[in-house]
C-alpha cells in the first residue's frame, strides 16, 4: 500500500512541473483561450463559411484567426489575443499536408527537390495570392495603418491570416477539414497561377557567379523611404565591388530578389 502511495506522490509531483499538465489543462479549457469578440455576425459568418467551404462551429476561434496584432490597441482588452498563436499552429498543419501531398504525388523525386517544391507552396507570396483570390482581406481586423500596408502590397499580414485560418479550421473541425481546405481551396489557386517554379533569383545568381569563379554577390541597401508600416527599399547587388543592378520592394527580401532578377537578365 505504501508503494502505491509513494508512486502517486512521485507521479503527482512530476506532473506538477511537467509541460504535460499545462497541455492537458489547455485541452480541458480550450474555449477559455478564445474570448468572443463579437465580430462575426451571422452575415459575415455565412460569407466566410462559403469562402472557406466549411462550417464554423466556434465563432471565437475564427475571430482570433482574423485578428491582427495591430487591432489589439483598438480593442484594449488584455484577455483578447492576436492570431499569432493560431498562425503558429496553422503553419505546422500546412507544412504537414503539403509535405504529404508532394511525397505521395512525386514518388521518385529526391528530398532536396521536394523541399524546394514545398517552399513554393507555403511561402508568403503563394499564401498571399490565395488570400487575395479568396477575398480574405476584407475579413481581417487590423488597424488603419496595417490596412494601408496591405493595400500597398504587404504580404505578411495576409499570409499569416491564411495560416491562422488553417489553425482555426484544425481546432474547430479537425485535421481532415484542414487538409481538405488546403488541398481543395488553396492548391488549385496556386496551380492555376503556376507558383511551382523556382523564383529564387538570389540562388540562381549565386550559382551563376560562383560558376565563373567569382566571389558571392553582395546586397547593400541604397535607400529606404516611407513610414515604418509602409517602407519601400532599394537594394543594389554588387559582384566583385561593381554595382550590377538595383531592385525595389516592400521589404529587403523582395528588393534583393528584384535586384538579383535584374542582374540575371543583364548577364544573359
Amino acid at each position: 500500500m505504501k508503494n502505491i502511495e509513494i508512486f502517486h506522490h512521485l507521479y503527482n509531483g512530476f506532473l506538477r512541473f511537467s509541460p504535460l499538465k499545462k497541455y492537458l489543462k489547455f485541452l480541458s479549457n480550450q474555449k477559455g483561450n478564445f474570448p468572443l469578440v463579437g465580430y462575426l455576425n451571422d452575415e459575415k459568418k455565412s460569407e466566410l463559411e462559403d469562402i472557406l467551404n466549411i462550417q464554423i462551429r466556434s465563432n471565437e476561434i475564427f475571430e482570433q484567426a482574423l485578428l491582427h496584432r495591430s487591432y489589439l490597441q483598438v480593442l484594449n482588452d488584455d484577455k483578447i489575443l492576436s492570431n499569432e498563436r493560431l498562425e503558429f499552429l496553422g503553419d505546422a498543419v500546412l507544412g504537414m499536408v503539403v509535405a504529404d501531398y508532394l511525397f505521395s504525388l512525386h514518388t521518385h523525386v529526391p528530398e532536396g527537390e521536394l523541399t524546394k517544391m514545398r517552399s513554393w507552396l507555403v511561402n508568403a507570396s503563394s499564401l498571399t495570392l490565395c488570400a487575395r483570390k479568396l477575398g480574405l482581406e476584407k475579413f481581417i481586423m487590423m488597424s488603419y495603418s496595417a490596412e494601408k500596408s496591405v493595400e500597398h502590397g504587404c504580404n505578411s499580414i495576409l499570409a499569416d491570416t491564411v495560416e491562422a485560418l488553417i489553425g482555426a479550421i484544425y481546432l474547430d473541425s479537425g485535421f481532415e477539414s484542414a487538409k481538405n481546405f488546403i488541398l481543395n481551396s488553396l492548391l488549385p489557386i496556386q496551380m492555376n497561377h503556376s507558383v511551382m517554379h523556382d523564383n529564387n533569383y538570389k540562388s540562381k545568381l549565386l550559382e551563376s557567379v560562383q560558376a565563373e569563379g567569382k566571389e558571392s554577390p553582395k546586397y547593400i541597401v541604397l535607400d529606404e523611404v516611407g513610414p515604418d508600416h509602409d517602407k519601400t527599399f532599394t537594394i543594389g547587388v554588387y559582384i566583385e565591388n561593381e554595382l550590377v543592378a538595383t531592385g525595389t520592394g516592400k521589404n529587403k527580401k523582395q528588393a534583393e530578389q528584384s535586384a538579383a532578377q535584374k542582374a540575371l537578365e543583364i548577364r544573359e
